[in-house]
């Protein structure tokens, strides 16, 4: 490995995660969390890793040794939920996942003896809970966002379900799944190292897609069909907990059953409301002050203190601006003073994961990351991916990106769909 040089490894790493959209801020947390999860050696070898998915031989070449012993160490590095494996058409292939809905939640979602994991805990509640640059980079950082909330589907009113779209159903996401995993929940197992977990159920993360079927391969989730995640929805709709899964609409690959306490959004709304951090519903509560009695029942069990009965009044009143549209007060009202009204702002949706990040990485000035990746050898299907959004964003956006890569290939392309 002569060819790699005397710069820190952990710093490479570091460099490496930041040339995707969602990104880590330096800090000394930042490295001792990366050196408790990667050894050294590891961390040389990640940080020399494309953005986009790659093969064994894509890595072989790249690390300059031969294919069985870098299929030994990608296969080690995904036995640790560091790298995702992956198999695409009966191709198998690797990819590093961000560090949230990625490698930092899959260390904590199962008990592990290999690493001191109140240790890790306490660190990344520092990193993510105290330092707050991760958190603001991740939720505020782009205009579009990562993560959406789900409403709750037993409070739709027969208006409401003509209204609603399929892929903001939860119960649709899980039916459409091609693999379900079910793991411990990351944001409960790190604050029960820190003394400061609830009550709510921890079996409740939800991975879909090709993630679970590599979390499930390793040890990191419990395969599971579409008729038992059903079940985990309705268990956590009784515990009052808020749906949030990927930004949207086909092949999501996560589903949160979030509490107000512990979990990385909610405390992110709570923190940060004003400037939306979690996609919000299309719904919002609306309370009827003639039946509505001041209980307080609504504002008790709201996990981001989006309602309260208002001291003069003694009505429940909606902070508009803040409220995810989930519902849970509408399920939760005696007296059924709370239904769901149409937000006027329409929402938009990207299409898929591509799409998701295409748009991220416009808005953060990242688009050449993702197309001009001269650490992998080309692929044309990545590459084909990553143009097709292109050409499917807004006029604006699409200038965007142009002006960002000055590609006269691009450039070709977007004249021919004016």
């Amino acid at each position: 490995m002569s060819h790699i040089s005397n710069k820190n490894a952990y710093k490479r790493l570091e460099e490496r995660l930041n040339r995707f959209p969602q990104g880590a801020p330096p800090s000394q947390t930042l490295y001792k969390i990366l050196s408790m999860l990667f050894t050294e050696k590891e961390a040389e070898l990640v940080a020399m890793l494309p953005i986009k998915p790659f093969t064994v031989k894509t890595a072989s070449y790249i690390w300059k040794m031969n294919e069985v012993q870098t299929e030994n160490i990608l296969q080690k590095l995904a036995s640790k939920a560091i790298i995702l494996d992956i198999d695409y058409d009966g191709k198998k292939e690797y990819c590093l996942p961000p560090p949230m809905l990625g490698f930092f939640e899959f260390s904590l979602m199962r008990t592990r003896g290999d690493i001191d994991q109140k240790t890790l805990s306490e660190l990344y509640y520092q990193y993510l809970n105290v330092e707050e640059d991760f958190i603001k980079d991740l939720f505020l950082g782009t205009e579009t966002k990562f993560g959406k909330a789900f409403v709750q589907e037993g409070v739709l009113s027969r208006e409401n379900e003509l209204e609603i779209m399929d892929y903001d159903r939860a119960s649709n996401v899980i039916k459409n799944a091609r693999f379900i995993t079910v793991s411990m929940c990351f944001c409960r197992h790190k604050m029960q190292h820190l003394g400061k977990e609830c009550d709510a159920p921890m079996e409740t993360c939800i991975t879909l897609g090709n993630p679970a079927y590599s979390l499930s391969k390793n040890g990191y989730g419990r395969a599971i069909d579409a008729a038992e995640g059903l079940d985990i929805l309705n268990m956590a709709y009784e515990h009052n907990l808020v749906q949030c899964g990927e930004n949207v609409r086909e092949g999501s690959l996560f589903m949160c059953n979030c509490c107000g306490c512990c979990c990385e959004g909610m405390l992110a709304v709570k923190k940060f409301g004003y400037a939306n951090p979690i996609q919000t519903t299309a719904f919002l509560p609306k309370v009827d002050d003639e039946s509505c009695v001041g209980c307080g029942k609504c504002s008790k069990v709201c996990p981001i203190e989006a309602i309260k009965v208002d001291s003069i009044s003694k009505k429940a009143k909606v902070d508009e601006n803040i409220c995810l549209g989930c519902g849970v007060c509408v399920r939760n009202c005696p007296k059924k003073s709370i239904s769901l009204k149409s937000r006027e702002k329409k929402i938009i949706t990207p299409v898929n994961t591509t799409h998701r990040i295409v748009l991220q990485a416009i808005e953060k000035g990242q688009l050449q990351e993702l197309l001009f990746d001269n650490k992998a050898l080309a692929s044309h299907r990545a590459m084909a991916a990553v143009f097709s959004s292109i050409l499917k964003l807004p006029p604006i956006n699409r200038a965007m990106a142009s002006k960002q890569l000055k590609s006269v290939y691009l450039d070709k392309l977007l004249s021919n769909q004016k």
